[in-house]
């Protein structure tokens, strides 16, 4: 019963990206589509999951200090796999995503759970933390590829929805769309957990 609030904590109650706010580079840059968003998030989920798991068990082998740079060396050889993999199997997101694949290794939602999780649980629980941020990280990122994707350019998943004469509303697949909407989303986030 434990592992279920664990797993359910990062998806609801301490989601990433809506309730606690981390990860906001990629999740402005790359949400301009509901496909884009999925990507970035399962990347994020696969290292995250497996930066976990490696760090809980050689968690009593890194001198405390240099604690953060080996954190960042394993957290950057799974960003290396995820970048290679999707560059060979994926080229087309891979090109979409582009630089925000890299920066993976920077991304406060890796390094955070890393030092604040992994580095004092068990491999289990590590995992079971990894997964459940990462999943709540790649909901928050579909969801708002999605809502800008379907307000900017009429599609979903690349399905347009809209006769081809009318435009969607430009502002949602510029930048300051992906403030717009994560705000709202935010809002509608607090507004439902105050109730």
């Amino acid at each position: 019963m434990n592992q279920w609030k664990n797993f359910t904590k990062g998806f609801i109650k301490e989601n990433p990206v809506l309730v606690l706010l981390l990860g906001m580079c990629p999740t402005l840059g790359v949400t301009t589509s509901a496909i884009n968003g999925i990507g970035m998030g399962l990347a994020t989920t696969f290292v995250l999951v497996m930066s976990n798991i490696i760090i809980a068990l050689i968690k009593n082998f890194i001198p405390s200090s240099v604690r953060i740079p080996a954190f960042i060396v394993v957290i950057a050889s799974f960003v290396t796999i995820v970048d290679l993999s999707m560059k060979a199997y994926v080229p087309a997101l891979h090109a979409q995503l582009g630089l925000f694949i890299p920066l993976i290794v920077v991304n406060c939602i890796v390094l955070g759970r890393a030092e604040a999780f992994a580095s004092k649980n068990n491999v289990f629980s590590s995992m079971i933390d990894g997964v459940s941020m990462g999943l709540g990280f790649t909901f928050a990122l579909a969801l708002l590829g999605s809502i800008r994707e379907v307000l900017g350019s009429g599609s979903i998943f690349n399905y347009k929805f809209i006769p081809a004469e009318m435009d969607g509303i430009l502002v949602f697949v510029l930048a300051p769309g992906a403030f717009i909407a994560l705000g709202y989303l935010i809002a509608i986030i607090n507004s439902l957990k105050k109730q």
